[in-house]
């Protein structure tokens, strides 16, 4: 089971203290590499410390006093879509599920951009990116302090190199993000998964679909063309669940 649940009175402080309430998830892929490896379970049903990991960004999600999370699933892996449909009168927040194949995860956040709040900034992650909650606490109180002093966006970013493809992030002396890169170079960070964004970003992905885009670093690439100012956090040790390995890493790191 999970370890050190929040009561009643700490989850009440923590959605007082957060602004930020539009929550996004991508549970598109089709998992096909743990597939390969002999995990029959859908991906995001995948069990890290005695959770579903979706049902763990769920939970956390609605502890930071989430008002509503979109989801994305595979339409070829129904399971998700009812799992969700099952657990979501458990929630504090309103659960808006999407379900349709993409090519890219960025088209799944354009698909998901169709119901989100545009008016409003938002907290995006892909569905097996395992992070310690404490962390993700202090990155959200950081993306608040962030927009309010003119930025538009704060990603989260980490020094453990798990990716088999990493996405490079370049972060300046004040923590300004300069760029995304497919190579090291003198890059210190690579992206961690997690994105904080004003609705300005809405513009640019829409401008990123017309164009043919794909990929989620691409989007990321066109927010510092167009000239938006994001700043880095420090996540600490993330990882993503890929491999049948990768669940026994995920459950050390969390234990």
């Amino acid at each position: 089971m999970r370890k050190n649940k929040l009561t009643s009175q700490q989850v009440a402080t923590l959605v007082n203290k957060n602004t930020i309430m539009d929550y996004a998830i991508i549970a598109a892929g089709n998992g096909s590499r743990l597939a390969q490896e002999g995990v029959a379970t859908a991906k995001p049903l995948v069990t890290i410390g005695g959770e579903p990991m979706i049902g763990r960004l769920l939970r956390i999600f609605g502890e930071c006093g989430a008002r509503t999370v979109n989801v994305i699933c595979n339409s070829d892996m129904p399971e998700v879509a009812s799992w969700l449909d099952s657990h979501a009168g458990s929630f504090p927040f309103s659960l808006r599920v999407t379900e349709k194949t993409t090519p890219s995860s960025m088209h799944s956040l354009y698909e998901l951009s169709a119901i989100m709040d545009k008016s409003e900034p938002f907290l995006l992650t892909t569905v097996d990116t395992i992070f310690r909650e404490e962390r993700f606490r202090a990155m959200l109180h950081a993306m608040e302090k962030s927009l309010a002093d003119g930025f538009d966006g704060m990603m989260g970013v980490t020094t453990l190199i798990d990716d088999e493809k990493p996405l490079y992030v370049n972060v300046d002396s004040r923590g300004e993000i300069t760029g995304f890169h497919d190579k090291k170079d003198n890059c210190t960070y690579v992206s961690a998964g997690i994105y904080g964004l004003s609705p300005k970003s809405f513009t640019i992905l829409s401008q990123c679909i017309e164009r043919g885009e794909s990929r989620m670093r691409n989007f990321q690439r066109a927010l510092i063309a167009e000239g938006l100012r994001l700043k880095a956090f420090d996540m600490g040790d993330v990882m993503d669940v890929d491999h049948a390995e990768d669940i026994i890493k995920a459950e050390g790191m969390l234990a």
